[in-house]
């Protein structure tokens, strides 16, 4: 049993999915729990003292089982990359025999199998072997028995794979439109650029509004779905979470693509033309993927499954991932002021998408979606402001020990998360934070 499971394990990394399992076969009186490398499928357990084991796919299935009776018990989630085993006694009780990591972004898969020339100071080689693998990682993830659709935000990444969805889905005979999906209040720039996009790429495309009421009235919600109080994931989650009921309950997709995971790989955020060396920007870039299952996975995931979609992330694909992170640093940092230049500059006049959608700046999600009279960051600020005292943020330290919030906004999401989930801060290890500045 043992051998079979872990072969299932390591045919699951080889086909680059991403997976998490608790699997327990009657008469075997073992349990084994595993999650991919980069954590987009959660997996939550709770082992207390006596041997109970509980495993759940998110950890408001869990905090239900703690006993208030002083005992030190968390829910936890299992991390991403390991594999774990359980021994159960005839008792019932279950003890933990193996925690052994199987896999990080630092191992390379097999990818030399796919591309045929690996020379990292090529630039024609390097460019091709990006657009192969990026390729096969969006073509891997077409089966489906489900309707596809594609969140479609109009910046880089989403236009990128929402491109070679459409292209592939002809290509493999699928006969219904590729549905685009995108949000935001009114006349913000996602809106504008997405729909630049889909009529390009010839997709049904749905363009969502919503109002800064819509958005405060599920704040509660989100907190609760995303389980977690890390400021800048709920900030981009409360548009993505009214997208996807949408999606939900005025459609029939299922399955969507989006661009989660280019950003940390790539260097894609505003804060890394501030790198002090592309070594030091290739350490940050690494940092970021290796705690995205606390952050910007969560709020893909989350925000979208809530409402029974399943999502798929082809930039978190382990070849394609394990491919970019061997080229050398200086060709993976900002190029010519430009983040992901080299990514842009590997599907430069292919004609997948417009050229000032491939080359526009990399928007913040919430700053994307807002407004262009309306920022939707100043509008939570403004709703936030008087529901935390001066009193309360200073006694913060000492109700809040640990990830003690520093904004009256940080403060009133932990007093929300603390309601569903108390003494469970450990869930995410610190917040999301830049390297060398406060943008994001």
């Amino acid at each position: 049993m043992k051998g079979d499971i872990r072969r299932l394990v390591l045919k699951w990394l080889q086909a680059s999915v991403h997976f998490a399992f608790a699997v327990s076969t009657p008469g075997i009186y073992q349990v084994f729990i595993s999650r991919d490398t980069y954590g987009v499928k959660p997996v939550f357990r709770l082992l207390k003292k006596d041997g109970f084991l509980a495993v759940c796919s998110e950890g408001k299935g869990l905090v239900g089982l703690l006993q208030n009776n002083g005992s030190i018990e968390h829910v936890e989630p299992c991390l991403p990359g390991y594999y774990e085993e359980y021994d159960i006694a005839k008792t019932g009780k279950v003890t933990q025999v193996l925690h052994r990591q199987f896999h990080s972004l630092e191992n390379l898969p097999m990818w030399r199998n796919i591309v045929q020339n690996c020379h990292p100071n090529k630039d024609d080689e390097v460019y091709s072997n990006i657009r192969l693998l990026f390729t096969e990682a969006v073509r891997k993830r077409l089966l489906a028995n489900r309707r596809m659709g594609c969140l479609l935000s109009g910046g880089l990444d989403s236009s990128l794979t929402a491109a070679l969805v459409v292209s592939l889905a002809r290509e493999t005979g699928i006969k219904y439109p590729i549905q685009t999906f995108t949000i935001g209040m009114e006349d913000s720039p996602d809106a504008m650029a997405a729909k630049k996009v889909a009529e390009h790429l010839g997709t049904e495309h749905h363009e969502v509004l919503f109002s800064p009421e819509e958005g405060l009235a599920v704040l509660d919600d989100v907190i609760k779905c995303l389980e977690t109080y890390d400021t800048a994931t709920i900030h981009g989650s409360v548009a993505l979470y009214l997208l996807s009921r949408y999606i939900k309950e005025r459609t029939d997709t299922v399955v969507l693509f989006a661009g989660e995971g280019s950003d940390e790989l790539a260097q894609g955020y505003s804060y890394f033309h501030k790198a002090p060396s592309p070594q030091e920007g290739d350490a940050d870039s690494r940092r970021l993927l290796k705690s995205i299952s606390f952050f910007d996975v969560v709020r893909a995931d989350r925000s979208t499954s809530a409402h029974g979609l399943e999502l798929r992330m082809p930039f978190l694909d382990h070849y394609f991932t394990s491919y970019y992170l061997s080229l050398p640093a200086e060709l993976r940092a900002p190029q010519n002021g430009i983040e992901k230049y080299l990514i842009r500059k590997s599907f430069d006049e292919k004609n997948l998408i417009p050229d000032e959608v491939l080359w526009r700046p990399k928007e913040i999600f919430s700053d994307g979606i807002a407004s262009a009279k309306t920022s939707w960051y100043d509008v939570l600020k403004e709703s936030i402001e008087l529901k935390v005292t001066e009193n309360m943020m200073q006694e913060a330290p000492y109700r809040f020990p640990f990830n003690t919030p520093t904004t009256k906004e940080g403060y009133y999401y932990r007093q929300i998360f603390e309601t569903y989930y108390p003494g469970q801060s450990r869930w995410i290890p610190h917040f999301w934070m830049s390297k060398w500045n406060n943008d994001q």
